[in-house]
């Protein structure tokens, strides 16, 4: 007969810890939730403006169409962030001001290259600003999320670079996506379809890959080393 006594005791599993997860999920449901509703609404716009002469008589194609629920859903989004965590962050605020714009003029003139540009000037806006502001010394990402990284002067030089150019970078990609559609694809649609399944299914996946890739440098310079690193987006560029 074995002695159970004497077998080692299992540890206890580590329980998750939802009320720390909880606003981690919210904060990623408002990012990825309007780019979601984008890409669903052009997916499926073609249908439902074939379904409704309604729809055709305001919407020239599903990617405008997709451009009215889109801003909607960008304007709830930032809504529900304030009411949830009692504050907007800059570069949210940025873009939102950005997409009411060119969004606007993409329903008004019926014309789609303004919603399509409009990644490029956010991420251009972004990318330029964190370079230029290290001209002058500055690391204008601490700004935004000082409270949240602790990080040694250097640290936060280097990280600076980092997102400086992976946003310049992510420009470039939202140039060689919706301009490949346009002269790719024969059927204009199909077109819209890529390119809206490129800005969720390639700009969501590079941009998380990215951010988790700065673990070791944010561990290298904080100042508090033994502190849990939490790995935050400066954005939300994804829209």
């Amino acid at each position: 007969m074995t002695d159970d006594s004497k077998q080692p005791a299992k540890e206890p599993e580590a329980e998750i810890n939802w009320a720390e997860l909880r606003p981690q999920l919210i904060r990623i449901s408002l990012e990825i939730g309007p780019l979601l509703i984008f890409f669903l609404c052009t997916t499926f716009g073609e249908g439902w403006l074939k379904a409704s002469s309604f729809l055709q008589s305001l919407f020239a194609n599903s990617l405008i169409f997709a451009t009215a629920p889109f801003m909607a859903a960008m304007v709830i989004s930032l809504a529900i962030s304030w009411l949830v965590f009692k504050r907007v962050a800059v570069m949210p605020l940025v873009t939102l001001v950005v997409v009411l714009i060119f969004g606007t003029l993409t329903l008004w003139l019926q014309n789609d290259i303004f919603i399509k540009i409009k990644p490029t000037i956010i991420n251009s806006l972004f990318g330029f600003t964190l370079l230029g502001g290290l001209l002058f010394r500055q690391s204008l990402l601490k700004y935004v999320f000082g409270e949240v990284y602790h990080l040694k002067p250097e640290g936060w030089q280097k990280l600076t670079v980092r997102w400086g150019l992976f946003f310049l970078l992510l420009a470039v990609l939202n140039e060689v996506a919706w301009r490949g559609s346009t002269g790719f694809f024969s059927d204009p649609d199909a077109g819209n379809k890529f390119y809206a399944g490129f800005k969720v299914w390639a700009v969501v996946p590079i941009t998380v890959v990215f951010s988790m890739l700065q673990v070791p440098l944010l561990n290298k310079y904080a100042i508090d080393p033994k502190a849990p690193v939490e790995v935050v987006p400066p954005m939300d560029p994804l829209p």
